[in-house]
């Protein structure tokens, strides 16, 4: 078990760090399409960042404005250690402190049983994003 902190963070300063790690789990690790990766909502969003004891990010998540968690990604060595519920738990509380009514994400079917544990319910039917059956999920807030 590794130490870690997670922070909101400024994605003009984190950037390169957030975006490598994404395209390590994303692109190389699970095939997605570098096209879809970017997909242009990033100077918008906002960055949660998982830094180890170091200061490497380890892990990272965003949400946008409406509330929409998206590219949950952790070093493949960390998984299982805390990391991803920390980087969830803070995007959360970013959407509180944001006075959001819901947050809502599309969550990979084996991904399901992580984000029911922190409170999401699934809805809708499965669907495909990037080649990978996804299904939308979303919590309530206050």
């Amino acid at each position: 078990m590794i130490g870690f902190e997670v922070r909101i963070v400024d994605w003009l300063h984190c950037s390169e760090a957030l975006s490598s790690l994404r395209h390590v789990v994303f692109v190389e690790e699970q095939g997605v399409p570098l096209e879809l990766e970017l997909d242009g909502e990033d100077a918008g969003a906002r960055h949660a960042a998982a830094f180890a004891d170091d200061g490497e990010i380890v892990g990272t998540g965003r949400m946008l404005e409406s509330g929409k968690i998206g590219r949950m990604a952790v070093s493949q060595p960390l998984r299982r250690q805390g990391i991803g519920r920390a980087l969830l738990d803070a995007l959360v509380e970013e959407a509180l402190r944001m006075n959001l009514p819901q947050v809502s994400l599309g969550a990979q079917l084996s991904a399901i049983p992580f984000y029911e544990g922190a409170g999401f319910q699934t809805y809708g039917d499965v669907f495909l994003d990037a080649g990978i059956d996804h299904k939308m999920m979303k919590r309530v807030l206050g």
